[in-house]
């Protein structure tokens, strides 16, 4: 098989670097991309929905394996929804999944606000459940910046060590932004419904483990766990790359939904 890499937020290819020859050594090849702003395409002026899928989808070949980590869950879904044919399946490592109609802000459960006309607008990634939103801010550019080594060390990479949290956070790059806002519309997704796995770091410290709960119920899946921070292609790349692999050998065991169920309340006893 031939795994196709995609980062999330802040990161790039580079940080895939310990997962390929894992994959390789278990007779698998794999890529790793740089999405438009991140890592060694971190000056690309733009880096909008299209651009980012259709750098995926420039590389993707008939019955590759994407994966998407944290953020690159939502472009590797675009991604599939452009090409379904030659998806063989999608593993999303700790990542998010986009709502349909929605924009990428609202998937991440990001807070919202009336504007002057009275209207709600999400404003702001994610809900801040963990406290990560402390250490981004936007830049001159209106990009979010990584501001924070113990920030990162906390919520990124805690059982990594100190060389390896030193080398990720200089490779950090701001993140990209304006895609954020974008509405999303997957009707070729939702309806191939390929095959997907979702795997559930158990020690995340940067997504909620009801926003990972949220994505996988959606998803279909029983989640597949591994006792890693939020990072484990740096922490566990031998574990992540055998998880992998065994993710492609999982089928859903229920339906794939475009949108969130609604909670109803539980029935007062009579």
């Amino acid at each position: 098989m031939r795994f196709i890499l995609i980062h999330g937020g802040f990161h790039g290819a580079w940080c895939w670097q310990r997962v390929i020859p894992e994959l390789e050594h278990l007779g698998h090849r794999a890529v790793a991309i740089d999405l438009p702003q991140h890592g060694e395409r971190g000056h690309d002026p733009t880096s909008s929905l299209d651009e980012r899928s259709a750098a995926i989808v420039d590389v993707l070949q008939s019955g590759d394996v994407l994966v998407g980590h944290s953020g690159g869950g939502y472009d590797v879904t675009v991604a599939a929804d452009r090409a379904p044919e030659k998806v063989a399946h999608i593993v999303y490592l700790a990542a998010g999944l986009p709502l349909e109609g929605r924009t990428v802000l609202e998937a991440t459960g990001g807070a919202s606000q009336k504007d002057e006309t009275g209207e709600i607008r999400t404003t702001r990634l994610m809900a801040d459940d963990t406290g990560m939103l402390r250490f981004i801010r936007p830049n001159a550019e209106g990009r979010m910046v990584w501001t924070s080594k113990e920030g990162a060390r906390e919520f990124f990479y805690h059982d990594c060590d100190d060389a390896t949290i030193d080398w990720a956070f200089g490779k950090l790059t701001p993140s990209a932004q304006g895609f954020l806002n974008e509405t999303v519309q997957l009707r070729n997704y939702w309806r191939a419904d390929l095959p997907r796995s979702y795997i559930l770091c158990e020690q995340d410290r940067a997504k909620p483990h009801w926003m990972s709960e949220q994505v996988y119920e959606r998803l279909g899946v029983v989640p597949l766990k591994i006792n890693a921070s939020h990072s484990p292609f740096l922490s566990k790349p031998a574990e992540l790359a055998n998880l992998l692999v065994q993710a492609t050998c999982t089928r859903p065991v229920g339906p794939l939904r475009p949108s969130v169920r609604s909670r109803q309340p539980a029935a007062k006893p009579a």
